[in-house]
């Protein structure tokens, strides 16, 4: 398989507040700006480490504002033109329906059976009005099996964690509950992630 260089994107005004995004949008915040820069730096070092230049592999986003937010800001410090780069619906991160914009302590004011069950199965979970990580790594497994080359690829915390499951890295359970930070570069190779940054 192509190498993927993942870049989740940078911290939001929702990240910062501990707001569930899901699929709608809070914008970058200064340190997620940052961010852009830092990552541009590292995939610069990657890219030269692995014999390319910036201009070499494919760059898509997920189809969210934030991811694109990113990926105009890495673009921008690569010294690359803002266009053309691919648009992903289904780099699209986990929906949390009603959920949305919420902090866990709103959702344990008002749900906190549902939390206690998502807390337990957090894989299988369906959020009133969303989808579950199972979900996503379908969608997510899809679009990868389609690559063609290697890639660049702005997205979000969720579509990480399906894809690492989705690829046998980690249990489905253990990817969902796994870290997945802001301003650092994944390699994934095969079967394989590695973390710079």
């Amino acid at each position: 398989m192509p190498v993927l260089y993942y870049v989740r994107h940078g911290e939001t005004v929702w990240n910062a507040e501990g707001r569930l995004q899901g699929q709608q949008d809070s914008a970058l915040s200064a340190t997620g700006r940052t961010q852009a820069v830092k990552c541009a730096a590292i995939l610069t070092e990657l890219l030269a480490r692995d014999g390319k230049t910036p201009a070499d592999p494919a760059y898509v986003s997920s189809p969210l504002g934030r991811a694109r937010a990113m990926m105009d800001a890495l673009r921008a410090a690569l010294g690359l033109a803002p266009d053309p780069y691919g648009i992903e619906p289904r780099l699209a991160e986990i929906a949390f329906g009603r959920w949305e914009g919420l902090t866990l302590a709103d959702i344990m004011a008002r749900e906190p059976a549902a939390l206690t069950v998502r807390e337990h199965d957090k894989w299988n979970f369906l959020p009133p009005g969303g989808e579950s990580y199972a979900q996503v790594a379908a969608r997510v497994g899809e679009w990868y099996g389609e690559l063609a080359r290697d890639s660049v690829v702005t997205a979000h915390g969720g579509t990480a964690r399906a894809l690492i499951a989705h690829l046998g890295i980690m249990p489905p359970e253990q990817a969902a509950n796994s870290d997945v930070a802001q301003g650092v570069v994944y390699v994934f190779e095969g079967k394989n992630v590695a973390r710079y940054g």
